[in-house]
C-alpha cells in the first residue's frame, strides 16, 4: 500500500502487470496499449501482442508504429496475408502523414515477404 492507502503501489508488480493495470485504468489511451503490445511481444505472447496493437489502431488509426508491430506479431503467428494487409495499410497511413522512415521500414518488410513467396 502507498502511504495514501489507495492501493496504487506497484512495486511488487511485473512490468506486464503494471502495463495491464495502466491499460485497465485508461482503456482509451493508445500509448499505454502500444506499450502493452510491445511487452507481450517481448514475452513472445504473439496473439496478445497482435490484439493490443489492433486495439491501438481502433483507438487511433494514425498510430503508424502499431501497423508495423501488428504485422510482426501476425508473422510470428503465421498469418502472412494479414501481415501483408497491415503493412500495406500502414504504408498508406505513414505516407499520408509524411512519415517516410516508417513507410520505408514497412515497405522493406513487405518486399521481404514478397520475395519469400516467390523464392
Amino acid at each position: 500500500m502507498t502511504p495514501a492507502g489507495d492501493g496504487s503501489d506497484t512495486s511488487g508488480m511485473s512490468r506486464l502487470e503494471k502495463l495491464q493495470k495502466l491499460a485497465a485504468a485508461d482503456p482509451g489511451d493508445p500509448f499505454v496499449h502500444y506499450g502493452l503490445g510491445l511487452e507481450y511481444a517481448q514475452l513472445e505472447r504473439w496473439e496478445e501482442a497482435r490484439a493490443a496493437f489492433e486495439h491501438v489502431l481502433e483507438l487511433d488509426p494514425d498510430y503508424v508504429a502499431a501497423y508495423l508491430q501488428k504485422a510482426r506479431a501476425e508473422l510470428r503467428l503465421g498469418r502472412r496475408d494479414a501481415a501483408r494487409q497491415s503493412l500495406q495499410t500502414g504504408i498508406t497511413v505513414a505516407t499520408s502523414r509524411g512519415d517516410t522512415h516508417a513507410a520505408d521500414e514497412m515497405s522493406k518488410l513487405l518486399e521481404t515477404l514478397a520475395s519469400e513467396a516467390v523464392g
